[in-house]
């Protein structure tokens, strides 16, 4: 079946996504709603972009003999301005993935860790992914005046924050208007490089200041192709779950997006008994026991591998958990928080929990 994409449907889901990152809400979908609402109220042909938490500056790749005729701004760092820059295909590439290290004392890969973890991009991604992305950064010193990105041109690199203060414009019927500043912490450039479109804001330093900078490709190798990957991997194992079978395409994506892998070692806890229930585990590699506590003694239930959920019954029936869930040897595991768990395993939830009642009935 054909679908035709409605004109104008990127720019709407563009800058949405450029509210949500400015605004970080704490209920996306009450935010959707406001927002939608008061696009649709103002009537306006096309949204103002608002100021993009994405930026880049320097060149990729040799120089273009074209692009050197052009009048630079010598505080702009060399940058690219086109239309668009290469699409990039995360199932098309087939390439070795070959990484890109520049050496950091450890004090400074410390720092980096922590902050690319508080990062909205870097949620999903693994221990050895995060090591990636900090091995692929170098570091930028710029000074006043320096134009970091600019509205317009294309997304080289994303860039992470150590020190100065940092000014973003967004140009308002030709006019340059500041919409944000970044004071000693924070991350742009990302949305370029997502979405491959052209900066949507100009950002400007406006003291000494120290960035560190990952190119357009690592960022694309780590970020974009590991989530393509990693949608593909929970794909896989949610259609191994007999009781997910009835979900439907979009559902299936979004349970996959949804899911946020982590490693256990032999005898961590993933669930504790009594504990209140924050999401559920759907397994992806290793074996866990079950037990419950008797008369004071703890007894094991069950066992559980590859391709079984569990902690679904206290999501269920909003209780307290009932049982301790604890990994034997090295256990890898996909987490759906509750939220998540509500939105969207909704039409699932009657049989999970006949099927989660009978499980403990028959132990």
């Amino acid at each position: 079946m054909n679908f035709e994409i409605p004109d104008g449907l990127g720019d709407m889901l563009r800058d949405f996504t450029v509210a949500v990152l400015r605004e970080r809400p704490g209920d996306i979908h009450d935010f959707a709603v406001e927002y939608f609402t008061k696009t649709r109220d103002q009537r306006r042909p096309k949204s103002i972009p608002m100021y993009i938490i994405v930026s880049d500056d320097e060149d990729a790749g040799e120089p273009d003999p074209e692009k050197l005729k052009r009048k630079t701004d010598k505080n702009s760092f060399g940058r690219r301005h086109s239309v668009s820059a290469e699409r990039y295909d995360p199932e098309a590439d087939e390439g070795d993935d070959e990484k890109v290290v520049y050496p950091k004392s450890d004090s400074e890969r410390k720092t980096l860790q922590d902050v690319c973890r508080s990062i909205l991009i870097f949620k999903t991604l693994d221990s050895e992914q995060i090591a990636d992305v900090i091995d692929a950064m170098f570091q930028k010193n710029v000074k006043p005046g320096d134009s970091i990105i600019r509205q317009g041109d294309d997304g080289d690199n994303f860039y992470v924050i150590s020190e100065g203060t940092y000014d973003v414009f967004v140009k308002v019927e030709g006019n340059d208007k500041k919409v944000h500043t970044f004071d000693g912490k924070g991350s742009f450039g990302e949305l370029a490089l997502l979405y491959n479109m052209p900066r949507s804001a100009t950002v400007n330093a406006t003291s000494d200041g120290v960035l560190w900078a990952m190119d357009r490709k690592s960022f694309q190798r780590i970020v974009v192709k590991s989530a393509f990957k990693k949608r593909k991997m929970y794909e896989g194992l949610i259609e191994n779950v007999p009781l997910l079978k009835n979900l439907n395409d979009y559902e299936r994506m979004s349970l996959a997006d949804a899911l946020v892998s982590k490693s256990f070692s032999d005898g961590d806890t993933l669930m504790k008994e009594g504990d209140e229930a924050d999401g559920m585990y759907f397994m992806e590699d290793g074996i866990v026991r079950i037990t419950i506590s008797k008369n004071g003694t703890e007894t094991e239930v069950a066992r559980q591998g590859r391709g079984k959920y569990i902690g679904e019954l206290a999501l269920i029936e909003d209780k307290p958990r009932s049982a301790n869930v604890i990994a034997v040897g090295k256990v890898k595991a996909a987490f759906l928080d509750k939220d998540a768990f509500e939105r969207i395993l909704g039409n699932c939830l009657d049989i999970m929990k006949r099927t989660a009642q009978n499980s403990y009935k028959n132990n």
